[in-house]
């Protein structure tokens, strides 16, 4: 392991799902201002947040979305929910976040799709942190006309910065396969809407080699393309972007042996790696602890973060003026 002394940051947060990032102290804060009562106390309202040790798959760990997504059901909870994860990345060290959310998810009490996002752009135009949205299709049956809707809407409202820059697909991998969803991201291709796709979380490097396939120039986590050199070798090629979120992968069970996380290995190669943090609250964790655990596990270099820093920067979806300000921030 590097004796290297760590500074703590700056940090680039590529991967982070706004349901899966309400703290207790978030919870509280939305409640009060939505008036809905939380009957238990902090370490009640922490267990319902968070994941347990004995989670064991990433289905199981997909549960634990449930709760706090009773509090994102209006504009007003949406958007300080936004304000509120963002402002505590940056206490954390993070100086660009991209929040991931689907629209689909937030309507259940009569909230239209684009009422959900223009609420979070109110709470993403409060927030000081450089950051933008990406707007999430799901996983699923049935869902087809709400993943469409994401589509267009992403098309109405995407900008270069400071909004909504992409798509995602989220949801549970190894029961919908991502070679299901050509035909909806042959939509977003076509509309010209930059996409990230997660693969290779639960399922296996077919399920990126997919992904790739249909135009993804980001995947949510990869971890499993290690199993197949081929794949590995078309990430390098293409310049694909890894989103890899450490302690998410770890609890999923993505990864069964973390001595053995490809971190490391990636980045030999010459892959674009990045950390992220996935689902703080879920996981109890966040980006600077995130490192903590990648320096402790993987023995990483100050050289080997300063390029994780880097390909996050080259990664993101923003415009090069705030690409070049990112760059600068670790030289100071």
């Amino acid at each position: 392991m590097s004796d290297v002394v760590h500074t703590k940051g700056p940090f680039i947060d590529l991967h982070a799902h706004l349901d899966g990032s309400i703290t207790a102290d978030i919870a509280r804060k939305l409640a009060d201002v939505q008036n809905i009562d939380i009957p238990w106390d902090d370490t009640q309202l922490v267990d319902m947040l968070s994941v347990p040790e004995s989670c064991e798959s990433l289905n199981d760990f997909l549960k634990c979305f449930e709760f706090p997504l009773t509090l994102l059901q209006t504009k007003r909870g949406i958007s300080e929910a936004v304000y509120l994860v963002l402002e505590s990345m940056e206490k954390a060290g993070t100086v660009y976040a991209e929040i991931r959310f689907a629209p689909a998810l937030h309507t259940r009490e009569g909230l239209t799709q684009e009422e959900v996002i223009e609420a979070a752009l109110e709470g993403l135009n409060r927030a000081h942190i450089f950051s933008n949205l990406i707007l999430c299709c799901m996983r699923g049956q049935g869902n087809e006309d709400d993943n469409r809707l994401t589509v267009e809407l992403a098309r109405k409202f995407l900008v270069r910065n400071r909004g909504v820059v992409a798509v995602d697909l989220a949801g549970a991998e190894a029961l919908y396969p991502t070679d299901s969803y050509r035909q909806l991201f042959a939509m977003v291709k076509e509309y010209g809407i930059p996409f990230t796709i997660h693969a290779g979380e639960a399922a296996g490097p077919e399920s990126v080699k997919a992904a790739i396939e249909m135009g993804a120039v980001r995947i949510g986590h990869g971890v499993r393309a290690v199993y197949d050199n081929n794949i590995l070798n078309l990430i390098k090629e293409k310049g694909i972007v890894l989103e890899m979120c450490p302690t998410s992968n770890r609890q999923t069970r993505a990864v069964e042996d973390m001595s053995k996380y490809p971190l490391v290995k990636y980045l030999d190669m010459g892959i674009k790696v990045t950390v992220n943090t996935d689902d703080c609250a879920i996981e109890r964790t966040d980006i600077s602890r995130e490192f903590e655990y990648i320096r402790s596990a993987c023995g990483i270099t100050r050289q080997q973060e300063d390029t994780l820093y880097y390909n996050a920067v080259d990664g993101a979806f923003t415009d090069e003026e705030t690409k070049n300000k990112l760059r600068k921030l670790i030289l100071q």
